[in-house]
This record gives C-alpha cells, structure tokens and sequence, in this order.
C-alpha cells in the first residue's frame, strides 16, 4: 500500500492512497455550505484529477451533522450580486449560473468514476452535485432536498437536469414543486441511491471498497465505459451502439484483456498503465 498523499483546502481534504482519491467536505461548522471558496477549491481538485492520471476513482464525503445545507445563502448580495433591474444584469445572471453549472458537470465529464457518501442533509446545491456522480451511497438518517423552491427560487444549477435521469419524473416534480425531505429508504427505492448503511462508517468503509475494486482495472477501459455510460443516458440505443464501436475500436487492448485474465487465474491484483497526463494546450511550450 503506497503512503496517502494529504492535501488540505480552506472546504475540503484531499487524499490519495493507492490510486484511489478520497474528497472530504471539512466545514461542519458551516453544515459545509458551498459560497465562493468551495467553488474555486473545487474546480481546482477536479481539474488536478482530471488532468494527472493519478487517481482511478474518486470518493466524496463529508463530515459533521449534514453532507452539505447547499449553497451559502449569504454570498448573494455580497460576493455575488444577481442584478435583476436591467436586461444587462439579468443577462449576467444566465452567465454566472453557466460558470456554477460548470463545476458540477466537470464531476460528470471527470475521467475516472466518482462515488457520493452521504449522510445527514443532502441540501439544495448539494442534490445538484451529488446528482452528478456515478454512484451514491447513503446512511439510515440522510435525505435530499430540493431547497431552492422554498426560498422562492428554480434549481439551477443542475438538479432539475440530472435528477430526472435517475428518479421518476412524478417524484422529481413532487420533489421539485414542494419542497419535501426525501429520505434514504425512500430514495433507494426509486433507485437514487445504490445502498443505505446504518452508520457513517460503514458506508464510508463501502465507499472505498467500491472505488478499490475499480482501482484495480485497466483505467483506460474504466473511462470507456464511462463514456459509453453517459452517452447511452443522453442518446437513443441505436446512436449509442454506433457510439461504442467507434470507442471500443479506439481503446480496445489485447494486453489489457490477456492480464485481466491471467491476474484472475493466479488470484492476483492486475498491472495496467495508468491513464495518460494531460496538459491544457494552452500551457504547453
């Protein structure tokens, strides 16, 4: 087992041990509400997994009485003005939400698998994130909710967009319109969440065992079929089938299939390439 790798940030902590990224929301005190910092903090620990290859899976938890009470209502006004008295201004509001919708979707479009835990409230702007993971578990106590309509507001930044792929519609506009807590038995049984543990620490302990277990296969292959995944939710069978040719032909390796294989028989963890660095063109020469 290789020695974690600790890095700290104003709302979060970053660990990576053995390929395997664990993302801690760290402001219990503030029920980790998400105002400017979080946002920034954000992106940067997305973009570095995205762009090192280090990491294979990705686990985010939280700490405190509740995963996140969602957006910090506070910043509104003060580090963010939404200015509705002009065409201008409003104009500006489309462009800032684009720029927050950004975010999350990055945890969508992130190359390797991204695994939510979740206990306590899962709140407003923390739905719209934890809606944009791959999996989702949950403790006995948690629940989500829609908070925007009830501080007289539209979801906005990705919960009314992604929700609706994973639950019913009829509950997500139930969920939407009024308002309601929906708790975690509930939610597993429309299929939100994949599992509901007791306590925070085995779910947790579950978690990372999940994100091992695809730590230990080809990254390549583990990025195709997140590929193939998203695209598949988005387009019609027949497009996605044509989609997967093309990508299967990219990525396909017979080394990949024959260590996998010979790994399983002699009962042993199999050796694979990581995923290639990346590098924005822009900062390159």
């Amino acid at each position: 087992m290789n020695t974690p790798v600790l890095t700290s940030f104003t709302c979060f902590s970053l660990t990576i041990t053995d390929h395997v990224a664990h993302l801690v929301l760290n402001r219990p005190e503030a029920m980790n509400t998400m105002h400017p910092t979080f946002w920034r903090e954000l992106d940067e620990v997305l973009a570095h997994l995205h762009q090192s290859g280090e990491a294979r899976a990705l686990v985010v938890s939280s700490t405190g009485k509740h995963f996140s009470a969602g957006m910090a209502l506070e910043t509104f006004g003060g580090a963010i003005t939404m200015d509705d008295q002009s065409p201008e201004g409003r104009a500006a509001i489309f462009d800032l939400l684009t720029d927050m919708q950004a975010t999350f979707t990055r945890i969508d479009n992130l190359r390797i698998p991204v695994i939510m835990a979740i206990h306590g409230g899962c709140i407003g702007g923390a739905v719209d994130m934890v809606t944009a993971g791959c999996i989702r578990y949950a403790t006995a106590d948690a629940f989500f909710c829609i908070q925007e309509i009830n501080i007289g507001m539209v979801a906005d930044v990705g919960t009314l967009q992604r929700l609706p792929k994973l639950i019913p519609l009829g509950v997500v506009k139930e969920l939407a319109y009024t308002g309601r807590r929906l708790g975690a038995q509930k939610a597993l049984g429309y299929g939100l969440v994949n599992e509901v543990f007791d306590a925070q620490e085995a779910m947790l302990a579950a978690a990372l065992q999940c994100a091992r277990e695809i730590a230990s296969k080809p990254p390549v292959a583990i990025w195709g079929t997140k590929q193939a995944v998203n695209y598949a939710r988005d387009h019609s069978v027949e497009d996605s089938l044509r989609q997967m040719g093309w990508l299967q032909g990219a990525i396909w390796s017979n080394q990949h299939v024959r260590e996998s294989v010979t790994a399983m028989k002699q009962k042993r963890a199999g050796d694979f390439p990581a995923l290639t660095p990346l590098q924005r063109f822009s900062e390159l020469g």
